[in-house]
């Protein structure tokens, strides 16, 4: 609730006031949803306080301010994936808020917020380290599942026109358990991971940190599933309004990975005018 935060905060209150703000600041969730009355009993003060209280922080009455502090809500606190995984659930909490919502608004807000989030949370070195390591190692291996895989499949695709031996951990024919039984202390292991996380891609990091291969993890928090394997983590948070995750930030860190290792990477022309050369041949230009 940064805005409103900031706009109570910056109010001159009386002590009654700061207790209603200070209760509306610490329970945003419910508050937003509140009448005037209601929040007067949950407090002990009179009706009178509250409706007083929102217009001395330059509301017109109650209703103004709790639309005002409902839209917060919206903007801010319902970005529910790092606290809500199951899509059910999720569209279940969607469903409270108001449906005259402005959606793309609110999903470009909080796009912004979990790219601003990556530089937060992940050093440049961070990313360095894991572009000189991918580069370095002698095999790389991606792996990811469900609706992780299109991160998977893009970093696939131009990875492999920039370094050589990198191979995808997960077709229909074979398991990533089957693609990595050569794997060793001398490859490097990119696991993507979002919620809701996969045992599947757990058994990927446990045999590759077994093998002794170092690991890159790709997650949304320190505290997630495979965060404990990684030699090399990088967060970013997948936060989103709705029952999907919002995959813009990985996608940012995966370019910015890719962007990295292009600098790195020695032999891309030759590799990219072979390719072109066979790409003409069937059509595509």
């Amino acid at each position: 609730m940064k805005d409103m935060k900031e706009l109570l905060h910056s109010a001159h209150l009386t002590k009654t006031q700061k207790i209603i703000a200070e209760y509306v600041l610490d329970n945003a969730s419910e508050a937003c949803f509140m009448t005037s009355t209601e929040i007067a009993l949950k407090l002990g003060v009179s009706e009178s306080s509250v409706i007083r209280f929102s217009r001395t922080i330059g509301f017109d009455g109650f209703m103004d301010f709790q639309k005002a502090l409902r839209k917060d809500y919206q903007d801010k606190v319902l970005s529910i994936s790092s606290s809500i995984t199951i899509p059910s659930q999720r569209i279940a909490k969607q469903a409270k808020l108001d449906t005259s919502s402005d959606y793309i608004n609110r999903h470009f807000k909080n796009a912004a917020r979990n790219l601003e989030e990556i530089f937060i949370q992940n050093s440049i070195e961070t990313f360095e380290q894991a572009a000189d390591l991918i580069v370095s190692s002698k095999h790389k291996y991606i792996a990811a599942t469900r609706g992780n895989i299109c991160l998977a499949d893009f970093f696939l695709l131009y990875l492999k026109q920039m370094v050589p031996h990198v191979t995808m951990t997960t077709t229909t024919s074979m398991s990533p358990i089957d693609h990595m039984c050569n794997i060793s202390h001398t490859d490097c292991l990119v696991l993507f991971s979002f919620p809701r996380y996969s045992s599947q891609d757990e058994v990927t990091a446990e045999m590759a940190h077994d093998a002794g291969a170092s690991i890159i993890v790709i997650t949304d928090k320190p505290s997630s599933l495979l965060a404990k394997y990684a030699d090399i983590l990088l967060t970013v948070p997948v936060d989103s309004n709705t029952f999907f995750n919002s995959m813009i930030g990985p996608q940012f860190v995966t370019e910015a990975l890719l962007e990295i290792i292009s600098h790195r990477a020695k032999g891309i022309e030759k590799r990219l005018n072979i390719i072109d050369k066979y790409l003409n041949k069937l059509g595509n230009y």
